[in-house]
């Protein structure tokens, strides 16, 4: 009982709704929390992040606008933000908003910078004006507000030896153990598992009807579950990073992440006439796997975790509705770890359609490999003798293998600017 206690608080933490891209979204969140704070007018703006922050802002389009970037969420923020809503801060922003946004930007008050030294999440934003100052700190997780300074005095601190790790927590359980949690737990008690496959098939659906996606004949014939997977999930994502207004199930922070563990897995279920419980259970592994892996990779870094963290999730979700045993989920995830993670990450943007539908297709691709007990070899490369150690392997690579990686793609992003 404690084991699902602990697992279910875990879900609870890190599957949640987002409303646009969570790099943006978060900054968002915290200049409203900002605006909220201060007595008087804001007439200067300084945004302060970590380097990931702005690569995954850069290009992606903000909800409800035809914008993209940190400086427009963060003006949308100041005219109609509502911290209340956490990662759906703009969900109530309007086309009159969205002139007063950019009204904002032309003024010129807000400033974005980096923190060089920053390790993981980290946004900072310092709102002044009228003699008064603002200072909003979010750490760690998207939307993780650890401290709000007013006027250079302290009134909110967040204790973080208090602070429950759940992401880490989560390094304590075993995938056998995740399995069987999925398995057994009562359905009542993961109901925002269904709730995310609802969300994320209605912005699949989104970009179905509005936007560009691949290979549409795939939609009239779903006995080609792969490519349905593909289609399903590449539509959604390219809708959410075209800014369409609709929420998304998240995981580990990232919405994509959301979008790769659950959709794939749905689009199997469905081409296979899998009943409901069954798949329910399934994105349960996904999701949890998801988390697992990001664990050890870092929520933000410079591998694609679509790829290699969400799309690890899909092929054991897949494998299990398709009625794989342990060793197969387990031989799946490490097919997909020799296969296809050195996949970087350049930001979020409409592009990342593409690498969702790869990492789609190579999860349904490794989930039947696996089903025929065809497994890539623990002596091929970072691939071990167990899945875990497999994971903890793409872990190192992906955070003290490549910083300087990080570093590099970044530069190449910011000298393209104009």
């Amino acid at each position: 009982m404690m084991k699902e206690t602990s697992l279910l608080d875990i879900l609870k933490a890190e599957v949640t709704p987002a409303l646009g891209c969570t790099e943006p979204i978060a900054v968002a969140y915290a200049v409203a929390k900002a605006k909220e704070t201060f007595s008087g007018q804001i007439e200067n703006l300084k945004i302060i992040v970590d380097r990931n922050i702005l690569k995954n802002a850069m290009g992606v389009g903000i909800p409800g606008t035809n914008k993209k970037g940190l400086k427009i969420a963060a003006a949308l923020a100041l005219i109609a933000g509502k911290s209340r809503y956490k990662l759906e801060v703009l969900k109530e922003i309007t086309a009159e908003d969205v002139k007063k946004a950019e009204g904002i930007m032309a003024q010129g008050i807000l400033d974005v910078s980096t923190k060089k030294d920053a390790r993981g999440i980290y946004i900072e934003v310092i709102a002044r004006g009228s003699g008064e100052s603002v200072r909003v700190i979010i750490e760690d997780k998207h939307d993780n507000i650890t401290m709000i300074e007013k006027n250079g005095k302290i009134i909110y601190k967040k204790d973080l030896e208090l602070q429950v790790d759940y992401v880490g927590n989560i390094r304590s359980f075993t995938i056998a153990e995740l399995i069987q949690f999925a398995q057994n737990v009562s359905l009542d008690k993961i109901q925002l598992v269904r709730q995310g496959i609802e969300m994320n098939k209605r912005m699949a659906q989104a970009g179905l009807e509005n936007g560009a996606y691949y290979n549409r004949s795939s939609l009239d014939n779903k006995e080609n579950f792969k490519e349905y997977a593909k289609t399903l999930t590449s539509a959604a994502c390219h809708a959410r990073m075209s800014g369409f207004p609709l929420p998304v199930m998240s995981c580990a922070g990232s919405g994509n992440h959301g979008l790769t563990a659950i959709l794939p897995v749905v689009a199997v279920g469905e081409a296979k006439c899998i009943d409901m419980e069954t798949v329910i259970r399934g994105v349960t592994i996904s999701l949890l796997v998801t988390i697992y892996v990001k664990s050890f990779t870092g929520t933000l870094s410079a591998v694609c975790g679509c790829g290699v963290a969400a799309g690890v999730g899909a092929c054991a979700g897949i494998t299990f509705i398709l009625g794989g045993t342990l060793n197969q989920i387990e031989g799946a995830i490490n097919n997909m770890i020799g296969g296809i993670s050195g996949i970087i990450c350049d930001g979020g943007k409409p592009g990342c359609a593409f690498k969702l539908s790869i990492s789609s297709g190579t999860a349904v691709e490794a989930a039947l490999m696996a089903l025929n007990n065809v497994f890539i070899s623990h002596e091929d490369g970072i691939v071990d003798q167990t899945a875990e150690k497999s994971i903890y392997n793409l872990g190192e690579v992906s955070t003290k293998g490549m910083q300087n990686t990080d570093e590099t793609i970044l530069k190449v992003m910011m000298q393209k600017c104009p």
